[in-house]
């Protein structure tokens, strides 16, 4: 296991430059000129050659990429175009409140999409079971942003009950639109797996062998099957938090939440190159740092795996 952590922290360093080197040029190959944003629509050829020196754009490309290298080797993101505030300060400032909604969604999509899943495969009730993958197709079809608008009519517009949009300095009331409208999509996934892991591993052997032995039913979904089916599950769990960690982009618009999803909106709009590089390769060791963290929740789950593991 350890060989294994190891080769992907070496593993993780190619990765993390060639997401460097593709932001880089991608930043100087989509339409649109920094200087001319900041600027504005009155000036001067004298103003935005002043301000291009000031930012470093008159250098080669060549030379500003190996520059940027050698900052990011420092741990140093660049200052904002717009704000002249250090990158690192402003995403640790936004991370936080990407954090709560990634983990709150997270946390009714798991809870949600097993629970359903469960039910959806106890044949006792075939109507429940069948509602239950009605609801998960419908949560797996709608978009999100659609979904959001709906949450916001009825809730928010028609109810009164909760507020439509922003921060509210925190106040869950603000976090339940939001929370819904992000974990929609994978509470409908998880659920479609689950039941299909329960109806799949309720067949195997071992499971008869269980119940053969006089395992009481709760010890052998809870120990046998629910444990099996769960390995799915996980990887499902850690791609879609690593995007929610990533900045949910249009739930976080959708609902003005001040997030590193809209952080990264505002500076495409406004061609803030900085803290474009600067997030994207945050969410990228986010993203590589919580799939490691799934592969690794595979031994505990799965003994087989961590077998297999150390044999390797």
């Amino acid at each position: 296991m350890i060989k294994f952590v190891l080769r992907r922290i070496i593993l993780l360093v190619p990765i993390l430059l060639g997401v460097v080197t593709v932001t880089f040029i991608l930043m100087y190959v989509i339409p649109g000129d920094p200087v001319l944003a900041l600027v504005g629509e009155r000036y001067d050829e004298e103003t935005l050659e002043a301000k291009r020196r000031e930012l470093g754009l008159d250098q080669p490309l060549f030379k500003q990429y190996l520059g940027y290298l050698g900052r990011v080797s420092r741990m140093d993101l660049g200052r904002s175009f717009i704000t002249g505030r250090p990158v690192t300060e402003s995403i640790a400032e936004r991370f936080p409140r990407t954090l709560t909604l990634a983990l709150s969604a997270m946390l009714l999509a798991v809870s949600g999409g097993i629970l359903a899943g469960a039910l959806a495969a106890w044949g006792r009730f075939p109507w429940l079971g069948r509602s239950m993958m009605t609801l998960s197709l419908v949560g797996v079809s709608i978009p999100v942003f659609w979904l959001g608008l709906l949450l916001i009519f009825l809730f928010s517009i028609k109810l009164s009950l909760l507020p439509p949009s922003g921060y509210g300095g925190g106040s869950w009331r603000y976090l339940i639109l939001p929370a819904i409208t992000l974990s929609f999509a994978s509470l409908a996934t998880i659920a479609r797996v689950t039941r299909s892991g329960f109806l799949d591993t309720g067949g195997e052997d071992f499971v008869r062998t269980a119940r053969a032995k006089g395992l009481g039913e709760s010890k052998v979904l809870g120990k046998h099957i629910l444990r099996n089916a769960l390995i799915p599950v996980v990887t499902i769990v850690g791609t879609d938090f690593g995007s929610y960690l990533s900045g949910s982009v249009l739930t976080e618009s959708i609902f003005g939440w001040p997030g590193l999803g809209r952080f990264i909106v505002q500076a495409i709009l406004k061609r803030d190159f900085p803290v474009i590089q600067g997030s994207i390769l945050f969410m990228a060791v986010l993203f590589v740092i919580v799939n490691l963290l799934v592969d690794l929740s595979y031994g505990i789950i799965d003994p087989r795996v961590r077998r297999m593991g150390g044999a390797s």
